[in-house]
């Protein structure tokens, strides 16, 4: 009987020995198991690709992501500063470095979708470049180009510019007045997608136009650079200084290009008290990169009716596995 009691005492040692090492096993493949994420995305489509492929991984590591708020930059910013949401992916710095103050009030930078290469300036048909010699925003002040690209009669030229709240509005804003543009272009600042449609479309019809754009982003495979449209540079202005010149640009009226603007990283941004609590979301983010040409095809397919992006998001998981496992796995481990 003693001998039969100690082998039952054995088997049920083993069991819960096993059961345990289960149930640890479990908690470390899912350890954002019972963990709610509020995540945002931004306005702009071409990032919501990105945000629902960090959303799926997020998922795998067992976190409840029921769904992505979609904000303009400074609601996000705000928001994220006091823990009303947990991150978004959709930074843009430098661009966004307008929005600091508030980040540092409770938010911070970790890892990047993407660094570099994240291109932002204006774009002038090709038709209009050489008819015109149209080299930068100062060729708008002569009357015959204000004249050409002036599609609502109001005797300035439109451009196709950022909604109010976006970084890009706010320095757009700032080369109206460094330039002195005020009374030669006029920014149109509705909705950038209904806005590029427009311009697309007179385009096609054999208007000029001149419009605002970053990369990656569906315009750019619309009008293509160097083939129907050209980049163009900001003037050289005494008083004013401008970021760097990019150089290699094969689609800028000159090389270097003074663009304007200074290339971007694609970053996350989180809280960091939800960071604190959530190593294996910090190791997830410093880990994870999207190449910029993956979301370029992205927004070209989407721009072209494709807009499963929850589909193509978890293809994009499955083509890019290897990589996607080793991010999971090093998550793993720094929540252990």
């Amino acid at each position: 009987m003693f001998r039969l009691n100690k082998i039952v005492s054995t088997l049920a040692a083993a069991v819960l020995i096993s059961t345990s090492s289960i149930g640890i096993a479990a908690a470390q493949d899912m350890p954002g198991e019972g963990t709610t994420v509020n995540m945002a995305q931004a306005t702009w489509d071409t990032g919501f690709f990105h945000a629902e492929i960090y959303r799926q991984l997020l998922q795998e590591l067992g976190y409840d992501v029921p769904q992505i708020t979609t904000l303009d930059a400074p609601a996000f910013y705000q928001a994220v500063s006091q823990g009303d949401m947990d991150l978004w992916v959709n930074g843009w710095f430098p661009l966004h470095a307008t929005y600091q103050d508030t980040i540092d009030q409770g938010a911070e930078q970790v890892g990047a979708v993407a660094r570099g290469g994240a291109l932002q300036g204006y774009l002038v048909d090709m038709a209009a470049v050489e008819e015109f010699g149209i080299e930068s925003l100062e060729d708008f002040k002569r009357d015959e180009v204000k004249e050409a690209f002036d599609r609502n009669g109001d005797g300035l030229a439109d451009l196709v510019a950022c909604p109010p709240g976006w970084g890009c509005e706010v320095t757009i804003e700032q080369h109206m007045d460094d330039y002195d543009l005020r009374d030669h272009i006029n920014p149109i600042k509705a909705g950038y997608s209904a806005s590029m449609a427009d311009a697309i479309a007179s385009y096609d019809a054999g208007e000029h136009i001149l419009f605002y754009t970053w990369t990656p982003n569906w315009t750019v495979n619309e009008l293509i650079p160097g083939e129907d449209v050209m980049w163009i540079e900001v003037p050289e202005t005494e008083g004013v200084e401008s970021p760097e010149a990019a150089e290699g640009i094969e689609a800028c009226v000159a090389d270097p290009c003074s663009m304007g603007f200074v290339a971007n990283d694609i970053v996350p941004v989180v809280n960091s008290a939800f960071l604190e609590e959530n190593p294996a979301v910090s190791t997830l983010l410093n880990a994870v990169e999207v190449p910029l040409s993956d979301i370029f095809a992205q927004n070209a397919a989407m721009n072209e009716g494709d807009d499963d992006i929850e589909a193509q998001a978890a293809d994009w998981i499955e083509n890019n596995r290897d990589a996607v496992d080793g991010w999971l796995e090093d998550a793993r481990s720094a929540a252990m």
